[in-house]
């Protein structure tokens, strides 16, 4: 097959542990062609939705970890599949790709994760069609009912609604300490919609980052857990990465939400559960397939290809 990867610049992947890179490897092995492209590479001309992509061979080299030809311009429609994979904020230019992209599925391009889909869910706000799993939750930006909301649960968390990797996320306890300033900091003095949830006290066990491809549930997940008192367990905040087996409660959460989300188009999925609480529905770049290979020899990248050879 042909893949291609819409994802950021290939320079700037940290290979041993991005997800991306795990995905290439595994459809390399495979004999698929592999190419390369990024959401400014996009173009609807001549009534055709096209990108300038590079062909990719990996070399197997730790620095130089692949070699890419210079840029031809292709219709979608030239790929057996596209997989998207560009790293949130999920701001109007990534909305625009996901306009461009849906144009060339009605063209008969292939594209995993579906764009409709990943527009319709909001890797924050999605929670909110599944209220039987989540935490206390309030969306707004005023500021009255931010405050009646800590009043009411008193230990909260606040966060945007297009960030990642645990940016711009703030914890107020008790005493209130600075929630002014960080509700007008986040809502940009009323003009910006972020979610408020109550604090989870188990986050201090890790925020775990449930697979689900193409509806059914991996069977392990990555606890991140907070280090030296940070409140974020992510990697990019410095979280420690644990694998483990996933709970009753994360199957039930999972297995309860994966056929859903897949009827709707979203080939994988990144469940966040901190304790017994869904927390995020990431659709737009899912990550930690390397960690968990790593550490219980689980073949994530396998059974995501697997899946997307089957959906082709």
């Amino acid at each position: 097959m042909k893949l291609a990867f819409l994802a950021d610049p290939l320079d700037g992947f940290k290979i041993y542990k991005d997800t991306t890179y795990a995905m290439m490897v595994e459809a390399a092995a495979r004999g698929h062609e592999l190419y390369a492209m990024q959401h400014p590479d996009l173009a609807f001309e001549q009534g055709v939705v096209m990108a300038r992509a590079s062909r990719i061979t990996m070399t197997g080299d730790q620095l130089n970890w692949y070699h890419a030809e210079a840029p031809v311009s292709m219709s979608l429609n030239d790929f057996d599949a596209v997989v998207e994979r560009t790293d949130p904020p999920f701001n109007m230019e990534y909305i625009y790709a996901t306009y461009l992209l849906e144009l060339a599925q009605t063209q008969g391009a292939r594209i995993f994760n579906k764009p409709q889909a990943i527009r319709n869910h909001n890797e924050k706000l999605a929670i909110a069609q599944f209220p039987q799993f989540i935490a206390p939750t309030l969306v707004s930006r005023d500021e009255r009912l931010i405050r009646a909301f800590h009043n009411s649960h008193r230990d909260i968390i606040l966060k945007p609604l297009d960030g990642m990797g645990g940016a711009g996320i703030f914890r107020v306890r008790e005493d209130g300490m600075n929630l002014g300033s960080i509700i007008e900091s986040l809502t940009r003095y009323g003009e910006q919609t972020i979610m408020v949830q109550r604090y989870i006290p188990e986050i201090v066990n890790g925020d775990k980052r449930v697979l689900v491809i193409a509806g059914e549930v991996v069977p392990y997940c990555l606890a991140r857990i907070p280090q030296d008192g940070e409140v974020r367990g992510n990697l990019a905040a410095g979280g420690r990465g644990v694998a483990q087996a996933i709970s009753p409660r994360d199957r039930e959460i999972a297995e309860a939400l994966g056929p859903t989300l897949w009827e709707r188009g979203l080939l994988l999925v990144g469940l966040d559960v901190i304790g017994d609480c869904l927390t995020e529905v990431n659709v737009t770049s899912p990550t930690c397939f390397q960690e968990i290979r790593q550490q219980t020899g689980v073949n994530v990248a396998g059974i995501f290809v697997d899946a997307l050879e089957k959906a082709v």
